[in-house]
């Protein structure tokens, strides 16, 4: 058995959104993941369809014996298990789970997309990033996150919260 590691992006802009992001942290234990790190939590402005709530968002690194089509199975379940429904394409959700990276995989598939297609192009996923792994390779870019999110021309607001009631030894 080998174990991968993964960066996931959480978010939720719908009803409690920090207790959303929390049980996440809480149920990834039950696919079975251990969370190595965890990003201080951002509020941010919403990408793409913007007449909706801002998002809180976090990134977690883990570590999962899951294989990448599997851990994303994992994702959803947990997604609907939390009531996420899946309607208006970049609408309000009460939770969105996307794996970034995976090991340094590069997988394209009409179901698996690693590393997220976009994450490259959005503040909202490179800063919380950069915050826990600033020196981490983009397997495509072959780039840094940091040296991506400082060239990042996404100028939506990304900001840190001070209220951060839960970290990755939860």
């Amino acid at each position: 058995m080998r174990y991968h590691k993964a960066y996931i992006q959480t978010g939720s802009n719908l009803g409690n959104r920090f207790q959303q992001l929390e049980t996440v942290l809480h149920s990834l234990v039950t696919i079975p993941a251990t969370i190595l790190k965890a990003s201080s939590i951002y509020e941010t402005a919403p990408w793409g369809l913007t007449e909706q709530p801002p998002f809180l968002n976090q990134v977690l690194q883990i570590e999962t014996l899951l294989e990448p089509s599997a851990l994303m199975d994992a994702l959803l379940s947990i997604e609907q298990q939390m009531g996420r429904i899946r309607g208006e394409k970049m609408g309000p959700r009460i939770i969105d789970l996307d794996i970034l990276l995976y090991d340094d995989l590069v997988i394209q598939t009409a179901s698996l997309q690693i590393p997220h297609p976009l994450m490259s192009t959005r503040r909202f996923v490179l800063e919380p990033l950069c915050e826990i792994n600033p020196d981490l390779l983009h397997p495509v870019h072959k780039q840094t996150i940091a040296t991506l999110l400082n060239n990042c021309s996404d100028t939506l607001p990304v900001r840190k919260m001070t209220r951060q009631p839960f970290s990755a030894a939860t």
